[in-house]
């Protein structure tokens, strides 16, 4: 039995399609990523799957369990970490962990998986802490810990890494996979592509469509709209502006140190580019093709005219 299954949802708000026609299996124990730029349909989707709202057509399940039909037998099963911080801030560490576990648990299993998320989630020295007084990683740590205090199997996690340090994202990502190791299925968007490779799936929503469905590594290596040169300088911003205006360019990309050139074909493409930076007196230490990133895919979907 798979852990989540969509098939053929749609939402219709009026006369907006946020989410048009998406099926995907999601297997128990397994992190699953869902990329797409904002507006695409990725949190309208988290929300029907949680029950939280109705789609317009199509169903979903949650370990087997139908999410408009039987919601009082999914709910206890589902975790949701929203985008924001939907806390009491007024309510310490413990307050508030405690305030979650007693919407789905008996008073005496409340107090012990209070108990054990505080522990697992290294909050013992903040359990009498405001909310309020958090820093943004120990504020999105709680947000998680009152998502799993209930011990659901599938948690869904709605960004929730952003706009927090790489020590603290290096943490969660470490606490996500012990999850995942314990069976819990975990459904996580993000825009930092560096999470995605981390997935053992991924999929791309785009104008509410599914346009890509594999592991980061297939999806790289099946990509055949276009190839990827990288140019290596020290002129980056002057190389940038030149070849945008070469012919026959079809995108450039700044990615640290390099630009990320698309293009029909690198074979014929790289002599053009390293004369054109010849003749501008631009310095080149490379110039190559390099296997697309799932950066460099996804923005290739973004712009494409259909998904």
């Amino acid at each position: 039995m798979n852990a989540i299954e969509a098939d053929r949802l749609v939402k219709r708000f009026g006369n907006v399609v946020a989410v048009d026609d998406v099926s995907f299996q999601i297997q128990k124990g397994e992190i699953f990523g869902f990329l797409g730029p904002n507006g695409a349909g990725k949190s309208t989707t988290i929300r029907m799957l949680c029950g939280i709202l109705l789609p317009t057509s199509g169903s979903a399940t949650i370990m087997g369990f139908d999410v408009t039909r039987e919601i009082d037998r999914v709910k206890p099963l589902v975790g949701y970490m929203s985008q924001s911080f939907g806390l009491y801030s007024d309510l310490t560490v413990e307050e508030n962990l405690w305030f979650y576990s007693r919407l789905y648990l008996e008073a005496g299993t409340a107090r012990e998986k209070t108990r054990e998320v505080i522990a697992s989630l290294g909050f013992e020295s903040y359990r009498k802490s405001l909310a309020a007084q958090l820093s943004g990683g120990w504020r999105q740590r709680l947000a998680l810990g009152c998502a799993i205090v209930h011990d659901p199997e599938v948690i869904f996690l709605d960004e929730p890494t952003a706009g927090i340090d790489p020590v603290s994202r290096r943490t969660m990502w470490d606490y996500f996979y012990g999850m995942a190791e314990k069976g819990k299925t975990l459904f996580v968007t993000t825009h930092y592509m560096e999470e995605a490779e981390r997935c053992h799936r991924i999929g791309f929503i785009w104008k509410g469509r599914l346009a890509a469905l594999d592991s980061p590594y297939r999806i790289r290596s099946e990509f055949r709209a276009h190839e990827i040169v990288t140019v290596r300088t020290g002129q980056l911003n002057e190389a940038f502006r030149r070849i945008r205006q070469l012919p026959g360019i079809i995108d450039v990309n700044i990615y640290g140190e390099d630009l990320h050139v698309a293009v029909p074909r690198a074979d014929e493409a790289i002599p053009r580019l390293r004369a054109a930076m010849e003749e501008a007196g631009i310095s080149v230490g490379r110039i190559e093709r390099i296997q697309p990133s799932i950066e460099d895919v996804f923005v290739s979907l973004s712009k494409s005219e259909k998904p």
